[in-house]
């Protein structure tokens, strides 16, 4: 060990004490020296939490930031011009620090941060010694992240890119922050894995409210054909959404008013977790909302943002439902989800004339059975069991369907 490390090693202990199980991450600046979640010497949550919500969680050591010193960060921040929400309170960075629990696999995953801006969460990433991959839109926060890369000792890369604009519909070459995965990949040094591995990348953003549904469209139909960022692996997306859109996401059968596409799509996909809720105004903002305030407007649903994990299903595809049938497969569920009162029957009979009812009873479900009614799973096995059927017309793969992605393939 060198001098130098021997000195940081016996910092750290004078600071913490000996305590099994909490890991040292040394970088060459100011240190907020988060310590390992799992251990039971953890502290308590700070103050700063009262209006956040966590379900489960132990507890961990407070996470302080003084933003005095990130003075210039902040005033980039507010005079952006669009409302845009940034991660900056000290509590909410622990929680969703410990909600992403880097260290609960063999191999530690790549952090991926959407648009961190000041960098707020990007610090405590860093000093709970994630590796992390900053992907900022905006020049104007550049010079403070650029800089904490270079006093990240190679733990930090920020790259001039738009997550949410990865892989735009064209053939031609595209410039930043517009950028496709492969050459995002490739700058980044990272491999394909295999579906079934571990997790090799956690994405933490906040989905644009205006635009969050069309975007989580955007990752199924890539999730479903294993295309744009899942053709390396499963990655893992957390993001804050309303919580009126993850309520959707958990819609049951028989709910007409909420089982839809968007919902069944994702419950087979996704294994799909809330780690976390947070009201909105603990967020900072580059503008004010001209609207009321959300102090004062009680417990609404559209007050709160959820942090929410979808971790793509290591299950998903077969060799009865490759990745080549997803786009098909997305379709068939738009169809059947779009009148939810419908019987299933006359959709089946219309794919595969007369096998509707034979379909219905291999998968023990009534013949008056509606659309509303059936459980993602038995929609899956619907299609495995009509794309072996010799009648099967394929006429749902040629409709024209909404929200369709903008992925080059």
């Amino acid at each position: 060990m060198s001098s130098v490390a021997g000195i940081r090693l016996g910092l750290c202990f004078l600071r913490y004490g000996s305590q099994p199980g909490l890991p040292f991450v040394f970088f060459c600046r100011k240190s907020h020296s988060i310590a390992d979640p799992r251990s039971k010497n953890s502290g308590k949550l700070s103050s700063s939490c009262g209006l956040s919500t966590v379900a489960g969680q132990l507890q961990t050591k407070p996470f302080t930031v003084d933003l005095s010193e990130l003075r210039e960060e902040m005033d980039v921040l507010k005079s952006l011009k669009y409302p845009k929400k940034y991660i900056t309170d000290s509590g909410l960075v622990k929680n969703i620090l410990y909600a992403l629990d880097p260290w609960a696999h063999r191999t530690m995953p790549i952090i991926m941060e959407c648009n961190p801006g000041p960098g707020v969460l990007t610090r405590a990433l860093l000093d709970a010694g994630c590796n992390v991959v900053a992907l900022e839109g905006l020049l104007n926060f550049f010079p403070g992240l650029k800089k904490l890369e270079k006093e990240a000792c190679g733990s930090l890369r920020v790259v001039h890119c738009d997550f949410f604009r990865l892989d735009p519909n064209t053939a031609n070459a595209v410039d930043a922050p517009c950028m496709f995965s492969d050459d995002l990949m490739e700058r980044l040094g990272i491999s394909e894995v295999p579906w079934d591995a571990e997790i090799p990348i956690k994405v933490v953003g906040m989905l644009r409210c205006e635009k969050e549904s069309s975007l989580l469209w955007r990752y199924l139909y890539a999730l479903y054909e294993k295309l744009s960022i899942f053709r390396y692996g499963r990655i893992e997306l957390n993001f804050f959404m309303s919580e009126t859109l993850y309520k959707s996401l958990l819609a049951k059968p028989g709910d007409f008013k909420g089982y839809r596409a968007l919902a069944v799509l994702c419950q087979l996909a996704f294994d799909i977790q809330l780690l976390h809720k947070e009201h909105i105004s603990t967020f900072s903002s580059s503008r004010k909302s001209k609207g009321a305030s959300v102090v004062n407007s009680g417990e609404s649903s559209r007050n709160y943002l959820c942090l929410v994990r979808l971790t793509p299903r290591a299950n998903l595809f077969s060799e009865h439902f490759p990745p080549c049938d997803g786009k098909m497969f997305i379709n068939m569920i738009k169809q059947c989800l779009a009148k939810r009162k419908s019987r299933i029957i006359t959709n089946l009979d219309c794919w595969s004339p007369g096998d509707g009812e034979q379909l219905l009873q291999l998968l023990d479900l009534p013949a008056n059975a509606v659309t509303g009614n059936i459980c993602p799973e038995d929609y899956k096995l619907l299609f495995e069991l009509l794309m072996h059927s010799e009648d099967f017309s394929q006429s749902f793969v040629f409709e024209t369907c909404e929200n369709l992605p903008c992925f080059a393939y």
